[in-house]
């Protein structure tokens, strides 16, 4: 079994009875009295039960070891280590007696010259102090199982000492890396930090009703409605326009210069427009909620009144803003919308003067009713010339015609033909050439159809000013405070407690993750 080096050394330095053979070191002792008295003992005859019981008193190997080299000094022919010790006992010899230990180192340089005149040799015994026997007197060895309870006991002691240890350097660290910094921390929060007064304020845009049927009227009211808007709004009262503005009319720079704020929340009196921008990203918390359309804005500041000024003056620059961006988008739309109307009024009062030029172009106002006056005349002379012919015809199948009213049809039908033949000519005038009554017609009746077209275009663009000019007023953006700056009477900021357990939870993260990041790369290397 391996034993423990600490114990092996604490063994060979004392050597004490064990408690579990104490009987059998007595039944000993006496027997080496009686020995020594001449008195036999009552196992002097039985060898073998005083081998069982010196095997019973639990003694060491290096114990065993003493008592050969003795027996071997004494000229005794011991058969094992026991029996050196039952033979030296009967000689009356303590093996484990101290004087036999110097004698043993002394002579264990001419061991085998001495071992032959051992019995006339006289042991020295040097004067011992008052006292002193019983502590220099070496005991016998522990027991095994003493020594495994002691070894057990020597690793446990270790064991906590390395526990105690490791806890130590462990609260070291954690008051190092953590307590103390939570502490630096909690300590500005409740005695540096300038205390900050915060103003809520509530606002939202609306929209101008839209008419029925429209998609826009159906939209209006809702939050849907204005939500780019919104996010407009927001994005321009987070950006450095809205500081510029608000430290051109309040002095936002010039608040937080001021030396009776703290060191960490005031501005240098050289500080750029960068660091007064960090600044008002902290001191300014906008928030756009998309599922009611609100906008909700905190400002801080160290003062009641110069917060509720600061609240006051960015919600003017929005509503500024909201109108502009309403207005611009309503003017580009009527722009648009009254260019295409006089478009068309230039186009159809271009296509009037077109029409009045053919017309004045032919000398007359209706060439299409002045062919079809001639058509409907060629076609009752042409009538009449029938009827002539006709009556003509009739007068002739008498068998005796009257000359006179013969010759009076003859020159009728002659005058109706000379009639039909102008009036064929002054048609083929009409209808033939570059100047004709049929090409100047054609060319009227084009102009008159791009006239009605242009009337129709005119009229399409009037109504479509008229709804650009209604949608517009439906477009207007209002910007309505729901609930306006109050100023705060006890301050927001800082929040002690919940920043101090803040900065405590996060110092204890960063020690973890690191302490974890360690010890897997620790782990990694040894592996």
């Amino acid at each position: 079994m391996t034993t423990n080096p600490k114990v092996r050394k604490y063994s060979g330095h004392r050597n004490r009875p064990s408690e579990g053979s104490a009987e059998a070191r007595a039944d000993a002792i006496s027997r080496i009295r009686n020995a020594t008295q001449g008195q036999p003992s009552v196992d002097e005859a039985q060898p073998g039960a005083q081998l069982d019981d010196i095997k019973r008193e639990g003694l060491t190997g290096r114990q065993l070891r003493i008592a050969r080299r003795l027996a071997q000094k004494h000229g005794l022919a011991a058969t094992s280590d026991y029996d050196a010790v039952r033979l030296l006992r009967q000689k009356g010899i303590d093996p484990f007696q101290r004087t036999n230990l110097l004698d043993l180192a002394a002579a264990k340089p001419s061991a085998q010259n001495e071992n032959k005149n051992a019995k006339d040799k006289v042991s020295i015994k040097l004067p011992q102090a008052v006292g002193a026997e019983k502590s220099n007197l070496p005991g016998p060895e522990l027991s095994p199982t003493e020594r495994r309870n002691l070894e057990i006991g020597e690793i446990q002691k270790d064991i906590a000492r390395r526990r105690r240890r490791k806890l130590f350097a462990l609260f070291a660290r954690l008051a190092v890396f953590v307590f103390l910094p939570t502490f630096v921390v909690g300590f500005y929060f409740y005695r540096i930090a300038t205390p900050m007064y915060a103003s809520d304020s509530e606002f939202l845009i609306l929209q101008a009703d839209g008419g029925p049927g429209s998609v826009g009227g159906l939209l209006a009211g809702t939050q849907f409605a204005t939500t780019q808007d919104s996010i407009s709004v927001q994005s321009f009262l987070e950006s450095k326009e809205a500081l510029l503005l608000l430290d051109q009319d309040a002095g936002f720079s010039d608040v937080f210069k001021q030396d009776w704020i703290d060191p960490i929340q005031r501005l240098a009196p050289d500080a750029s427009l960068e660091d007064a921008y960090k600044l008002f990203k902290r001191m300014i918390t906008i928030g756009y909620d998309p599922t009611e359309g609100v906008i909700r804005m905190e400002v801080a500041a160290p003062d009641p009144q110069t917060s509720t000024e600061f609240s006051e003056r960015l919600i003017s620059y929005a509503e500024n803003r909201v109108n502009a961006l309403s207005g611009k988008k309503r003017e580009d739309q009527m722009r648009d919308a009254i260019q295409s109307f006089e478009s068309a009024q230039e186009a159809r009062k271009q296509a009037q003067e077109e029409l009045i030029e053919l017309q004045l172009q032919g000398a007359v106002l209706d060439p299409e009713n002045v062919i079809a006056s001639l058509r409907s005349r060629i076609t009752e002379v042409e009538i009449l010339v029938q009827d002539k012919e006709l009556e003509l015809a009739a007068l002739l199948d008498n068998l005796r015609p009257n000359k006179a009213k013969v010759d009076g049809v003859e020159a009728d039908i002659a005058r109706l033909e000379k009639v039909l033949e102008d009036l064929n000519a002054e048609m083929l005038d009409a209808s033939a050439g570059e100047n004709s009554l049929a090409r100047l017609s054609v060319r009227i009746q084009i102009a008159q159809a791009d006239l009605a077209a242009r009337d129709m275009m005119l009229q399409t663009a009037m109504q479509q000013m008229e709804s650009t000019r209604s949608e517009a007023n439906r477009q207007v953006r209002y910007l309505t405070v729901s609930v306006n700056p109050i100023p705060s009477q006890e301050p927001t900021y800082p929040r002690k407690f919940e920043n101090t357990i803040l900065a405590f939870l996060l110092f204890a993260g960063i020690y973890l993750m690191i302490s974890l990041t360690a010890s897997v790369l620790r782990e990694q290397v040894s592996s």
